[in-house]
Parts: structure tokens; C-alpha cells; sequence
């Protein structure tokens, strides 16, 4: 199908967004479906919509699981967000492997308003814990939005903060709607999905059909769709191992601001990759000025 485009990339004809989660979330069914292999589908006809690539009653059927899967989780009412739609973020298209559709519950507008990830460790230390509320404070007075993953340690002490001093804060997570880990982090996914913006990326057939192994895999990636989504990503603390590195990575290939704060290049931690990315161009943050001044 060749579809019509306009100058942004919007469709010029309606889009049906329950055809399209269906056909996509039949494409991930598919033998070795990764989102590696699907972006480079995507990307050999770039005016695709996912409903190209498998039939209507495929699709139809796939639809229909997903909706009466998440009911039965107790997702009532969600979005999706779809390449080729207008209100998708074309800063998106930024990631190495383009997501094409999303699923959100909450006010995707927050979107639209200048946003920093704050991410780091989930066995966080408690001054690392202490430091991602302060930055997310420092954010929040500056307008910002906080981004993070909604995992346990920094991440929930972002989101918590940002909340605690009233402002906006997105959850980009690593599992389907519905689903909560750590189940510990229930009630915030909760507020967040209510008062403000819970968004997956993660295929929902695809994620029940598949065991924990293999689901862990969808973790980094959110973290490659949380970069681009934001002007950049502060990471707070984070072992030679961590995931979050994922984000690092990703941050500085979309050409996003990376910065790393002063505690993460202490000798004693004896850690390689805080110079490694310094080296690259990330900002080293003794102060929140260091913050400010990159982004003015």
C-alpha cells in the first residue's frame, strides 16, 4: 500500500488505531520477530502501516485478544499511538529501531512539554535515592517533565519526588499494560497512568506467549523509546553492568544531552563508564548549572 503522506509524515486518510494494534501485535507473533527485524521492515517501505504486512482477519482476531486481555487486567480505557498518525512524536523516529506503535493510559499530551529522563540503579544506594529526588525537584521547578522507567530505586524515587513537589512525570515501562513490576511499584503505576502518562511499548500477545528470560529483553529496549522521547537523560548512579547503559548509549546516538552526575566517577567505585561516556560527550554534573547551561 502506498499511503498518502503529508510533509510530517502524517497519513492524509484515516487510520483505523484498532486494526493497526492488531496487525501489529500479529507481526511480533511471527517466528523471530524482534524489534531489530520489524524497524527494518518498517524501514525498506517507510510509508507502511503495520495492516500491510498481515491480513484484516489476522489482525481483527488479534485485536480483539489484546482488548479482552487488558480488560481483564483492568485496563478500561488506553490509546495507541501510531507512526503515520499525527499526533505520533516524530522524535521517535530518533531511535536506532523505530517503535511503531505505542499504548498509553493517561495525558499523552505531556509529550509535548520539555521532559528529562532521570534513571539509575534499581539496588540504588540511599544518596543515590536522594539525588534523583533532588534532581527531579530541580526539574519540576525549571517546568520540566521527569521521565523515568518505574523501577524500584531511582526511578521510583524520580517519579515519587517529581509527584511529591506537584509536577508532571511520564513512566515509560518495561512490561504490557496491566502488568506491574515491581508489584511493589502498583499503586504509582496507578497514579501515574491516572493523573499523568503511563506508556508500554511492549507487545502484549507477544509477552504472555513468551517466559520471564526472554521478556527481560524488553526492558533496555524501553529505555532506547525513553531517550528519545526526552531532551535528554540525567543517570544518577549505575554499576559497568547495569541496563541503564542501554539508555546512555541510546542518548548519545539520537543526539540527546547525556549527563552523568560528579558521584558516578568517584575512584573508589573503581566504575569504567563514566569517563568511557564523558569521552563520548556526555556532561559531567557537579551542580545543577551543569544541567541547566547544556540545556539553555
Amino acid at each position: 500500500m502506498n499511503l498518502a503522506l503529508r510533509a510530517d509524515g502524517a497519513a492524509l486518510a484515516p487510520i483505523s488505531p484498532r486494526l493497526e494494534l492488531g496487525a501489529y501485535e500479529s507481526l511480533w507473533l511471527e517466528q523471530g520477530a524482534t524489534f531489530k527485524t520489524l524497524a527494518d521492515r518498517f524501514a525498506r517501505d517507510p510509508s507502511a502501516l503495520p495492516s500491510d504486512f498481515v491480513s484484516r482477519s489476522a489482525a481483527e482476531a488479534a485485536a480483539d485478544e489484546v482488548f479482552a486481555r487488558l480488560k481483564k487486567s483492568g485496563v478500561h480505557r488506553f490509546g495507541v499511538r501510531i507512526n503515520h498518525a499525527g499526533d505520533y512524536p516524530e522524535r521517535l523516529r530518533d531511535a536506532r529501531h523505530p517503535i511503531e506503535v505505542l499504548y498509553y493510559q493517561g495525558a499523552w499530551e505531556l509529550t509535548e512539554t520539555r521532559s528529562i529522563a532521570v534513571v539509575g540503579a534499581r539496588k540504588a544506594t540511599e544518596q543515590g535515592t536522594q539525588r534523583a529526588a533532588q534532581i527531579a525537584k530541580g526539574l519540576v521547578e525549571r517546568g520540566f517533565t521527569v521521565v523515568s522507567g518505574l523501577a524500584e530505586g531511582v526511578d521510583r524515587a524520580a517519579h515519587t519526588a517529581a509527584l511529591g513537589c506537584g509536577g508532571r512525570t511520564i513512566a515509560v515501562i518495561g512490561t504490557p499494560l496491566g502488568q506491574y513490576y515491581p508489584k511493589a511499584n502498583r499503586d504509582l503505576q496507578d497514579q501515574i497512568a491516572t493523573d499523568h502518562l503511563l506508556i508500554s511499548q511492549v507487545p502484549l500477545l507477544r509477552y504472555r506467549k513468551q517466559g520471564p528470560r526472554q521478556n527481560r529483553l524488553f526492558f533496555p529496549e524501553r529505555n532506547v523509546t525513553m531517550s528519545a522521547l526526552t531532551e535528554g537523560t540525567v543517570i544518577v548512579e549505575a554499576s559497568d553492568t547495569s541496563g541503564t547503559l542501554t539508555q546512555a548509549r541510546a542518548a548519545l546516538h539520537q543526539g540527546r544531552k547525556l549527563f552523568i552526575l560528579d558521584s558516578c566517577f568517584d575512584p573508589s567505585l573503581k566504575l569504567t563508564w563514566p569517563q568511557r561516556f564523558a569521552d563520548l560527550g556526555a556532561i559531567r554534573v557537579r551542580s545543577m548549572d551543569d544541567i541547566w547551561n547544556a540545556l539553555a
